[in-house]
């Protein structure tokens, strides 16, 4: 058995720092980078693509609308092209800077409104499918457990893989709770290792409400912005060794 464990990283931006980057990579084994469109510029992209290779880890391209002012997590009225041209143009910057290390890209995974957005709809998660398949088809699609993303993947004909986030409530539907509602949000590092280690060895977790769903997660999204965050990540990664769950890049 094993996992991947996803983080988001690379968010800073100019002379404001966001995020635990650097303490968190060594507990993870895969990140999905800003590409400057709710976060980060061109510096710090470079700055955590180095980090990146000294830790050996897996890189993605984290891309959203552009929306630097609500960090992407405010929906936009694009169209499907145009959402295709964002997700390739910010996978493009990304590439074009892990070439200069040497490195080559893992997966895509969209962010905050546009991943939500895909979710729901399979033409939004089609357009981002897309996007990654012309710009280079080895390229997974990093997707909700049993969204319209993956049908959008499907559809498409992307590598992808499905994902559960490891601090985030669950509904009876299998989505997450909105961040608005109370208990959206996780935060003890033991319960929430413990709900990690349920869901990758019974693919079940348990919903705000009482109830069980499945998820079968190949990677599980771990925060590393948030407060006790690297506390977290660790006893995550802790609990899962202990199991003898092999914790890798998915792509390996």
């Amino acid at each position: 058995m094993r996992i991947d464990l996803n983080c988001d990283m690379g968010e800073s931006f100019g002379v404001y720092t966001l995020g635990h980057d650097e303490t968190a990579m060594p507990y993870v084994t895969s990140i999905n980078v800003a590409c400057g469109f709710h976060a980060s510029d061109p510096n710090n992209i470079v700055k955590t693509i180095k980090k990146a290779k000294r830790h050996n880890l897996a890189i993605g391209a984290h891309p959203s609308f552009p929306d630097l002012v609500g960090f992407g997590r405010r929906a936009m009225a694009a169209s499907h092209e145009e959402i295709y041209a964002d997700v390739v143009y910010q996978i493009g910057a990304l590439m074009g800077i892990c070439k200069t290390e040497g490195l080559t890209l893992q997966h895509v995974k969209p962010h905050g409104a546009l991943y939500n957005m895909a979710e729901k709809d399979s033409k939004v998660a089609a357009a981002i499918a897309k996007a990654i398949k012309d710009v280079d088809p080895n390229l997974f699609m990093i997707c909700s457990c049993g969204s319209m993303m993956v049908q959008g993947a499907q559809n498409v004909g992307v590598k992808y893989v499905e994902e559960a986030f490891a601090d985030r409530a669950y509904t009876q539907e299998g989505t997450l709770v909105s961040r608005r509602e109370q208990g959206a949000v996780i935060h003890d590092p033991q319960v929430v290792a413990a709900r990690v280690l349920t869901m990758i060895t019974t693919g079940k977790v348990q919903t705000i409400d009482g109830f069980a769903v499945a998820l079968k997660p190949q990677t599980i999204c771990v925060h590393g912005d948030t407060p006790g965050a690297i506390d977290m990540i660790k006893a995550i990664r802790t609990s899962v060794v202990q199991e003898g769950i092999e914790v890798r890049p998915f792509s390996v």
